[in-house]
């Protein structure tokens, strides 16, 4: 038996309908109701990351005006065609019903949408099951722990989210087991993997996936049809122009040991660069997935190009890399890379939120996040919506986005000084041969840092984030930024050190001491 998992129609895509229910939905009624549809409610956020890059790609294929789709490259090749095209699907306010089923019933092969087919189960490669083989040729498969994130897997692997062994796998619904696929070929990891031998050719390692400890940024709109036609890429990248664009549930298998197929947009440019194969091993009824294969899809080097999600910065050596994502850092602290145009010296914004339209009414950004090392190490992932803040973008509002900057850099400049205050703070009251003279100049060790600086720095950003909304209004555009996070860091000072420490004389010493540090930032502001 095979297939019995269609995600055209199974309900595996969790959603809020603008009426507030909670909905699980199929990949046709996503598009056919999009317009009623206000959020997607994946809880695995490197999941819903790699499945609006899907999404988005599909997207291109069925936001039409007429006969031309925000795919076509012949549109593609001038900008402002393009972007004229994509008010045009906007203006329709909804998918046509149509051109859906046309879609995913008679221009995708046949199948190529079941999650457990024959032949092409969805984003997996059915040849894995003859060729990641042991030395006297029985399956070899990787575990469905290994499949699922937050799973311990191997000898070692730490219980951390359920008692998971590889002696007593549990199952996963086929659902969820669609989440963990897509989640694995955007950030899965890199290095040993289960090894597959393709002629002579076998080996176990396997780069890490494309999308591995980054940050995604989208244009959120009030409705997911909206948020989904922003999602498509402009087509000002990199790409090759003359080659036939597709995903992989559109054309045949690639080998594994030839030549990577040309970049093209925007199909390949959001779901061709996978570095895993995955295969699914389904239970007798196909309602749960009992095993998986996992290994490496290619070892051709990796196409360098720009995503379109993600924020560039600059490194030390000039060149830019993806910003990473960290489980500790607050949203509202990437907002003015992402309002300021793209000409920053220090910070790239995501293409995808260049040349918006400006009657959408108030959009947010949603940022989905992975905070992995670049081998096999995955510590958190997250997601985070900000308040309609893109009216404020540079192009539309620069008083507004240059006020936003003021304050994010107020903010960060008096966590730096907090975090170097309360350090200085310690090692005056915990080392008595410290010399506290004003003129004296104190090495930090930065291997003692004493306890200070976290619990101060720990309970500094909610606040300071209190007081960033607070002044992230066009009311206070003007006010001063400084003072506000200043006092925050004083009151976090106080709460890190203590009560009862500061009745301790060297205490009350080495607290005045920091507190001056802090206060002198409101003088350097003055002096500016």
């Amino acid at each position: 038996m095979s297939g019995g998992f269609d995600l055209r129609d199974e309900p595996w895509i969790p959603v809020r309908s603008a009426s507030g229910e909670a909905l699980r939905l199929g990949l046709r009624d996503v598009f056919k109701r999009a317009h009623e549809i206000s959020d997607l409610e994946l809880p695995v956020a490197p999941a819903a990351a790699g499945l609006l890059r899907i999404l988005a790609a599909i997207t291109s294929r069925i936001g039409r005006d007429g006969d031309v789709a925000l795919g076509d490259a012949r549109v593609g090749e001038h900008i402002e065609d393009w972007l004229a095209l994509r008010r045009q699907v906007l203006g329709r306010g909804m998918f046509d019903q149509e051109v859906v089923d046309r879609y995913f019933d008679e221009e995708v092969p046949a199948r190529r949408f079941d999650l457990f087919d024959a032949e092409r189960p969805f984003l997996q490669d059915p040849r894995l099951v003859a060729e990641c083989v042991g030395p006297k040729g029985e399956a070899n498969p990787s575990g469905v722990n290994k499949l699922v994130f937050g799973r311990p897997t191997g000898v070692n692997g730490a219980v951390l989210f359920g008692h998971h062994t590889d002696a007593a796998p549990v199952p996963v619904p086929a659902a969820e087991a669609t989440w963990h696929l897509i989640a694995q070929l955007y950030f899965g990891p890199s290095g040993q993997c289960t090894p597959r031998r393709i002629t002579d050719h076998r080996t176990g390692s396997t780069d890490a996936a494309p999308l591995r400890k980054t940050l995604s940024y989208f244009a959120w709109a009030p409705e997911l049809f909206a948020t989904l036609v922003l999602a498509v890429p402009r087509p000002d990248v990199e790409a090759d122009w003359e080659a036939t664009d597709a995903c992989p549930w559109e054309e045949n298998l690639n080998s594994p040991l030839g030549p990577m197929t040309p970049l093209t947009w925007p199909g390949r440019l959001l779901t061709g660069q996978f570095r895993h194969a995955v295969l699914l091993v389904p239970s007798a009824d196909r309602r749960t997935v009992t095993d998986a294969y996992i290994t490496w899809a290619t070892h051709e080097p990796a196409r360098v190009t720009r995503d379109p999600y993600l924020i560039l910065d600059r490194r030390k050596d000039g060149d830019f890399q993806p910003r990473e994502a960290d489980g500790s850092r607050a949203l509202w602290r990437d907002l003015d890379s992402l309002l300021l145009k793209t000409n920053r010296r220090e910070a790239q914004r995501p293409p995808i939120l260049e040349a918006l339209p400006k009657r959408l009414g108030p959009m947010r950004v949603r940022a989905f996040g992975f905070e992995q090392d670049g081998q096999q190490k995955d510590s958190i992932w997250f997601q985070s919506t900000t308040p309609p803040v893109l009216q404020w973008q540079e192009e539309s509002d620069p008083a507004m986005a240059r006020h936003i900057k003021r304050c994010h850099e107020a903010a960060e400049d008096t966590g730096d000084r907090l975090d170097f205050a309360a350090k200085i703070a310690w090692k005056i009251a915990a080392d008595a041969t410290t010399d506290t003279s004003p003129k004296a100049r104190m090495r930090l060790d930065a291997r003692k840092p004493g306890p200070w600086a976290s619990a101060a720095v720990n309970r500094y950003w909610p606040a300071a984030e209190d007081e960033f909304w607070r002044l992230a209004t066009p009311e206070r555009i003007g006010a001063d930024v400084t003072r506000p996070f200043v006092e925050a860091a004083l009151t976090a000072l106080d709460e890190a050190i203590g009560q009862v420490s500061r009745a301790d004389i060297r205490v009350a010493r080495a607290r005045s001491r920091a507190r001056g540090i802090l206060l002198g930032l409101l003088r350097q502001t003055r002096a500016s």
